[in-house]
């Protein structure tokens, strides 16, 4: 093989792959392209020339260029704590806030359905009386409202709150494969708890010490369990409506991109069982332990609004695998 007219004609491939490849972060569709169809040809020419040559320069300049395009092709792996940032700082947040509506949907929904039956049980002896005895009530009331966040060790009872919170916001996860629809349905069970509690506590003038007990750690304990019921509920949609693309390719999206929630909100229940478990029982006056709860809740919706609302703009999905299921076009 005449190496010389080999360079001479194929020279030219070879300047502009490597020209693609150190602007490969600026390229248009058409650029992105030629990159890949340069990458194969300039491959090619490395094995012509490894087996009709013995220019060890040659082969040495081929060989790191290869290797420098397939790397802008295939795209290399990301250290991992990059992968930890973007996750905190891109992936969980956008989801959280493209579901903001749903979530804001549910919050409403709760509240409004705690506070009915709150009130029903409150004014209504008879209905106490369906639920328990005056003594049971009393004993309640008085005494095993309060104890129940300081009977345990710390340390059990806050590893217990978080994995109870953390199924619970898994379960409603995973009841969008049901198209969402059982999700309703145990929203209301843990709003009649609630609304239970704090309905009997209200028949017996409580109410003060319910929500002081209750605030600290429900506020960011209970937005992250609607948090779940919304993206759950919001991926049970996508169902019946995916919108202009198919709805397999929306449902893998959005499928992947809600795993960014189950994963977050594991950090986020951690903290909220914490605050449960040291600061709930704690002796700090009720405001503290209230203005606590509140810091909380305002942190993790401010990082939210922040992140999400930033990510949004840049288009991001929150998709795990950042790999969309349709391939774009030029």
């Amino acid at each position: 093989m005449d190496i010389d007219a080999f360079v001479a004609v194929h020279r030219h491939s070879w300047d502009r792959l490597e020209y693609l490849v150190k602007h490969r972060n600026s390229l248009n569709g058409a650029e992105i392209d030629e990159l890949v169809d340069l990458y194969q040809r300039v491959a090619t020419h490395l094995s012509i020339v490894r087996s009709g040559s013995t220019d060890a320069m040659l082969v040495g300049r081929l060989s790191a260029l290869v290797a420098k395009a397939r790397s802008a092709v295939t795209g290399a792996h990301a250290p991992a704590w990059r992968e930890f940032v973007r996750f905190f700082t891109v992936a969980f947040p956008v989801v959280a806030y493209r579901a903001r509506w749903w979530w804001l949907g549910t919050t409403l929904a709760f509240l409004a359905v705690s506070w009915v039956i709150g009130a029903w049980v409150a004014g209504n002896p008879d209905v106490q009386a369906t639920i328990a005895s005056p003594e049971e009530i009393r004993q309640l009331v008085e005494h095993d409202f309060a104890d129940y966040y300081s009977e345990n060790p710390a340390a059990s009872f806050a590893s217990r709150v978080w994995i109870n919170n953390a199924w619970v916001a898994m379960q409603v996860i995973i009841y969008a494969i049901f198209l969402g629809l059982p999700i309703p349905w145990v929203l209301f069970q843990n709003a009649a708890n609630v609304a239970v509690s704090a309905g009997l506590m209200a028949s017996r003038d409580k109410l003060d010490v319910f929500f002081g007990l209750i605030t600290p750690h429900g506020l960011l304990e209970l937005t992250a369990i609607f948090l779940a019921a919304a993206v759950g509920m919001r991926l049970g949609w996508t169902v019946i409506d995916p919108g202009p693309r198919r709805r397999l390719d929306v449902l893998a999206e959005q499928g992947r991109a809600v795993m960014s929630v189950a994963l977050g909100l594991v950090v986020v229940l951690f903290v909220s069982g914490l605050i449960e478990a040291l600061v709930t029982p704690s002796g700090l006056p009720t405001w503290a332990r209230v203005g606590i709860g509140v810091v909380a809740e305002a942190a993790f919706l401010a990082y939210v609004i922040f992140f999400g609302r930033r990510a949004l703009r840049a288009q991001e999905t929150g998709d795990l695998e950042r790999a969309p299921d349709t391939a774009p076009s030029a």
